[in-house]
């Protein structure tokens, strides 16, 4: 099964189930997110690269932009702290309501029965009652407290960054984060690409995708949340395991002819940034800080989580003592 690259399916499959007919609305910093929050610093930040390895992403030209300081989930939102949401809100995700998503096929249970794969990617099954409960299925292990949680579409993402006062992180506001006071680097911890053997920084593919993974990071599929080392600004998960949904649509400044037919085959998608577990080198590098691709905001799959990001309050101004 070859791989696509710049395929939209390639690396997160898109649903296309349409929008659910009715969604509860959620009080805004009605909740609290007890997972733990790094300071990011404000300033002029990087977004892209002038080393685009997928240029049809949109990956160049690297520009700078100017961000306000924030707050940024050390790790993604984990299916602990999404649990807590759900108790307290009786919520309901969007894999619920259709009653289906996206497991990658090694991740299926053998007693599973699997309908339809995903158009250009057949490793993405279809699997019935799959959900953030059960990320394999109903016949797979129910979600641990301390792992990623997944099959969250945009909204569901939007819907506990609400309840709990915060937000989707932009575009732009990911990529300071993801960068850790690096600068122009290709990856969290620096510019050494990951390898099959020795070096191991986070949870990528490891082998002949899609049907071997020798899982020599010590994962063949998703890790906890607080796993491998943290970036400078301490955040956990990067690069690989999730993908993180973003606020922003996904958007291409291409004047090509395959530009605008990639850009329209994705118009209304919502940019996802980081990569996953599934993400190798032989098809696939969007586990880069400069990657990007995007999915529909109803998509939901086994690879796809969010963090939650809040403004940085005002600093505090102290009078002089007289």
């Amino acid at each position: 099964m070859a791989a696509d690259p710049a395929s939209p399916n390639c690396c997160a499959p898109s649903s296309f189930r349409g929008v659910p007919s009715e969604r509860a609305a959620q009080s805004m910093g009605s909740g609290t997110h007890f997972g733990a929050l790094c300071a990011i610093p404000g300033g002029s930040g990087l977004v892209g690269t002038n080393r685009p390895v997928i240029k049809l992403d949109g990956e160049a030209p690297q520009r700078r932009v100017k961000l306000k300081p924030f707050l940024l989930g050390q790790t993604p939102v984990s299916n602990g702290e999404f649990s807590h949401f759900v108790d307290q809100t009786g919520y309901v995700t969007e894999a619920e309501i259709f009653g289906w998503s996206f497991v990658f096929h090694l991740q299926v249970p053998a007693t599973q029965t699997t309908e339809q794969g995903a158009a250009g990617a057949q490793w993405w099954r279809r699997v019935d009652g799959a959900n953030w409960r059960h990320p394999a299925g109903p016949l797979g292990a129910e979600g641990l407290p301390d792992h990623p949680a997944v099959h969250v579409s945009w909204s569901d993402a939007r819907a506990y960054c609400a309840w709990a006062g915060g937000r989707l992180p932009s575009e732009a506001e990911w990529e300071q984060a993801a960068r850790g006071g690096l600068g122009d680097v290709a990856y969290p911890w620096g510019n050494a690409p990951p390898d099959d053997r020795e070096h191991l920084p986070c949870n990528i593919w490891q082998g002949s995708f899609p049907t071997q993974n020798t899982a020599a990071d010590g994962y063949a599929f998703i890790s906890p949340a607080r796993s491998f080392a943290p970036n400078g600004y301490g955040l956990y998960g990067m690069a690989g395991n999730v993908w993180d949904w973003t606020a922003d649509l996904f958007r291409l400044k291409s004047l090509s002819k395959a530009g605008k037919a990639h850009a329209a085959a994705m118009r209304g998608y919502r940019v996802i940034k980081g990569g996953s577990f599934l993400c190798h080198a032989s098809y696939c590098t969007r586990y880069r800080i400069a990657a990007r691709t995007g999915n529909s905001p109803e998509s939901t799959t086994s690879h796809m989580g969010f963090r939650i990001a809040f403004d940085a309050p005002p600093a505090r101004v102290t009078s002089p003592v007289m």
